[in-house]
């Protein structure tokens, strides 16, 4: 009878977990593209992962296959066991994202993904004209790691393990992320 119970309970939490459990926020998200797009994908990243890294311009061509068909949200999910500058990348990225420029610093870091040491954000920073200041004290002084903690959580809530994972329209999308099964995939919502 009890192992029963613990299938019955682990078939269960599986269920639960394949569901993005935070829904989109318009206020607190990144969100690329026109929120009235019949189709959304949530993607968990880390700006270190090589994976990551990979479907970075699978997901810049999906945005320009689909137009105003798909909106895309990222969130953090810095794996800092495996990426010592994954945090800091993301803090980077909020602190951008106060001055209106998460997308700008969003792409760069993707785009100078073997760099992101401190010394490199702040580079990145000057070079998209961020006040400097205002980056310097809000990274030293971890400003945003509580926001970065808290879309941590609503990733493992999710049951996200691992970057990148994506969300298409609120459920977790499990197969391969190469661009022709992916967008195919789109294809079959946008019907």
């Amino acid at each position: 009878m009890t192992q029963k119970v613990i299938k019955s309970n682990k078939r269960a939490l599986k269920r639960k977990t394949k569901k993005l459990i935070t829904p989109v926020n318009i206020g607190t998200d990144h969100i690329r593209g026109s929120i009235n797009a019949s189709i959304n994908i949530v993607e968990y990243g880390d700006y270190e992962c090589p994976y990551t890294g990979m479907a970075y311009p699978i997901v810049k061509e999906i945005m320009k296959q689909f137009n105003t068909k798909v909106y895309f949200v990222f969130r953090n999910f810095p794996l800092i066991d495996i990426h010592p500058h994954a945090q800091h990348a993301a803090e980077a990225a909020e602190v951008a994202a106060a001055q209106d420029k998460f997308w700008q610093m969003h792409d760069y870091l993707f785009e100078h993904q073997k760099a992101l040491d401190d010394n490199h954000l702040l580079q990145y920073a000057e070079r998209l004209g961020l006040d400097i200041n205002k980056f310097k004290k809000a990274v030293s002084e971890h400003t945003y790691a509580p926001l970065i903690e808290e879309s941590l959580k609503t990733g493992i809530d999710s049951g996200v393990e691992g970057t990148p994972t994506f969300f298409v329209n609120g459920e977790r999308y499990e197969d391969s992320w190469d661009l022709e099964t992916f967008s195919n995939f789109l294809k079959t919502l946008n019907t």
